[in-house]
């Protein structure tokens, strides 16, 4: 009888083996659903969506993955690019710079948001960056690519080029400031049409937002700033965020708290916001673009993402994993072929999970064995949630989000002699 059971066992292993050999159909990710929420809100927008910063679990969507104008809202690749540079030593915070007649021109344009820049003066990293983020300043933002790549269409191109990595390929870019195409004279990118303008879905304009914040968090030092002079030798120009949420600002909220992080408007775009606020110590992004723009006092995209963040605050609570935290009914994870058949996990670093309020959490995980030799800290796992019947889901991963589960001690890997007495006889 045991003769027959092994040679059982040896056949269910060359099945295995057989069915390895034989191509198998490709599962292909699903994308992201365009609108995501039991109880739409039906936001008088063109589209909106509301993420969690760190881990970009989807909590809000509507019509997310439609390419839209962006407009200003262009600035902040223009802005992440400008970090990276400096991350890099390419460049310095006070590293100088001066205008070309062409940026002159655009920033004394009073159709246009700016602060005006004077031919042969010289302006540092850190104003132009400033000015970029708060007043908006087309001429500054202009002035920054111009200071790393030396031209305008060489920069978009790395703009395209830095979408590209990090997945964003239904995107349109023109120009480094979000001005349409006809706007920017002889910097106008070559063998596109005068009205062509940067387009981004709201999906991807939060992954934007998402990889600012989490690579460069002081980012928000900056935007959250209500106010600030714009010093150019013996000038003073005055400049007020056009994001009206922040406090001393006409539509702040002292419930919503937003710090960050920046508006667009163009008369394709209309008003656009992507914001930023913490809630309970998490931080949370929302995009709205196509709102109401019938004037500059129209405050219509400030009104829908106050109505987006309370949505959110009303609905859902978040739940935090602390690093290291080993969570009840998921606290070990099998080792094929190891000293210890199982051994302990918990989460890599700390995280955050959105429930809504009237569902229980439930966490799995996405592979319950792991091959021998294990390293402590080693990533081993990922931890998956539901609440309720639906699955929680990400930006970057529709089929669930995900939270990395590592081991909490490690195992070494068995001989082949004890490999192979455990597959004869069960052990």
């Amino acid at each position: 009888m045991i003769l027959k059971h092994k040679i059982k066992k040896i056949i269910g292993v060359l099945v295995i083996v057989w069915g390895l050999m034989v191509p198998t159909q490709v599962v292909i990710a699903q994308e992201l659903p365009n609108n995501y929420c039991n109880n739409q809100l039906n936001l008088k927008v063109k589209s909106a969506i509301a993420i969690d910063s760190k881990t970009g679990q989807l909590l809000y969507g509507q019509n997310i993955n439609q390419p839209l104008p962006i407009a200003s809202m262009t600035k902040l690749v223009t802005v992440y690019l400008t970090l990276k540079a400096i991350e890099e030593k390419k460049i310095t915070w006070t590293t100088t710079v001066q205008p070309t007649h062409q940026i002159v021109s655009i920033s004394n344009n009073r159709d246009f948001s700016n602060v005006p820049l004077r031919y042969g003066h010289s302006y540092t990293i850190k104003q132009l960056y400033q000015a970029t983020l708060i007043e908006s300043a087309n001429g500054a933002a202009m002035m920054l690519a111009q200071a790393i790549s030396g031209s305008q269409v060489i920069f978009v191109k790395m703009m395209r080029e830095q979408l590209q990595k990090w997945g964003i390929t239904d995107t349109q870019i023109y120009t480094t400031c979000g001005l349409p195409n006809k706007s920017v004279g002889s910097d106008a990118y070559p063998q596109a049409t005068k009205n062509a303008e940067n387009t981004m879905s709201a999906k991807d304009m939060a992954i934007v937002g998402r990889h600012l914040i989490n690579d460069y968090p002081f980012v928000i030092k900056t935007t959250k700033l209500p106010r600030l002079n714009f010093i150019d030798q013996n000038f003073k120009t005055p400049m007020t965020n056009f994001n009206w949420m922040l406090k001393t600002l006409p539509q702040y909220h002292s419930k919503i708290n937003v710090d960050g992080l920046k508006t667009g408007t163009t008369d394709a775009a209309g008003a656009c916001f992507i914001a930023t606020a913490k809630h309970k110590g998490v931080r949370l992004i929302t995009v709205v673009m196509g709102a109401r723009h019938i004037n500059g006092t129209d405050p219509s995209r400030f009104e829908e993402t106050s109505k987006l963040f309370g949505y959110i605050f009303k609905h859902y609570h978040p739940v935090i994993f602390r690093k290291n935290e080993v969570i009840m009914g998921r606290t070990g994870i099998q080792v094929n072929s190891g000293k210890a058949k199982q051994i302990s996990i918990g989460i890599k670093k700390a995280s955050e999970v959105w429930v809504p309020i009237d569902q229980k959490l439930k966490v799995n995980l996405t592979q319950t064995a792991v091959e021998a030799p294990v390293k402590e800290n080693q990533v081993v796992s990922e931890y998956s949630f539901e609440a309720g019947p639906e699955k929680l889901i990400s930006l970057t991963n529709p089929n669930g989000l995900e939270i990395p589960a590592k081991a909490l001690e490690a195992t070494d890997r068995v001989n082949f002699l004890v490999r192979f007495w455990r597959w004869l006889f069960g052990g």
